[in-house]
């Protein structure tokens, strides 16, 4: 079975008091993160969850609401005497992206030898091992100078996608094709947000979304204000899927 919890569902701002975006599958004894926001250390403690239990950190972009939380959860292992080891895995340069949001959040911090193994590793469009995992990124449309990628993650005998931050797509169909799970963004409702998806734009698609199941997450105010009219579940804080 694979287990997906949805630690933190919400956007940037934290509308709807919603913890930013950190997504905790577990699968076959393998725990790991999709994107892991500023607040995803606090969401994972309030929520029981043991930071050292968690073998890897899968991030689809370099904003702080998808990986500020990365330096807390290492240091954290640090403090707590962690040993289980840990790969961070992200777009190309995610060594040295990671590296300056360590020094601007916590300045030499980034240079604090850790008593377990960090290894990082970069995903694209070839699908990468990153421990018991399949992962396949693929360019979204987002701010470029985040590295926007969509992620396609496969966990024994089942594939979990997630659409990251972004506007419309080619790779949106590619990422959700026979996908057990499909996780898209619906920051807005109708409105149009640049490099951003709405719930309207979804639907004008959605017969291209061929993925087993559809569920909506990052929503902002307005997607939340109407959210008895959307066409997907939309997932909360503590939401759990089992595939």
């Amino acid at each position: 079975m694979t287990r997906v919890r949805f630690i933190g569902s919400g956007d940037s701002f934290g509308n709807g008091g919603r913890f930013q975006t950190c997504i905790l599958v577990d699968a076959d004894g393998y725990r790991f993160l999709i994107d892991c926001g500023a607040t995803s250390l606090v969401a994972l403690k309030r929520d029981g969850i043991d930071p050292g239990s968690i073998d890897a950190v899968l991030l689809t972009h370099f904003h702080g609401d998808h990986c500020g939380g990365v330096p807390y959860l290492i240091l954290d292992g640090q403090f707590t005497k962690r040993e289980r080891p840990l790969i961070v895995a992200g777009p190309p340069g995610v060594r040295e992206r990671m590296t300056t949001v360590f020094e601007a959040a916590l300045p030499t911090s980034s240079r604090t030898e850790q008593r377990f193994a960090v290894s990082y590793l970069e995903l694209g469009e070839t699908a990468t091992r990153v421990g018991a995992l399949e992962v396949v990124g693929l360019p979204v449309a987002h701010l470029p100078e985040t590295a926007p990628h969509g992620l396609r993650v496969r966990v024994g005998q089942h594939v979990v996608a997630y659409t990251g931050d972004t506007d419309w797509c080619d790779a949106l169909p590619r990422l959700a094709d026979g996908a057990d799970l499909f996780i898209a963004e619906a920051y807005s409702f109708d409105k149009r947000i640049p490099q951003h998806l709405s719930h309207a734009t979804l639907v004008a698609h959605r017969d291209e979304l061929r993925a087993k199941r559809v569920v909506l997450t990052h929503a902002g105010a307005e997607t939340l204000a109407r959210r008895t009219e959307l066409a997907w579940t939309l997932a909360d804080d503590g939401t759990t899927i089992d595939l």
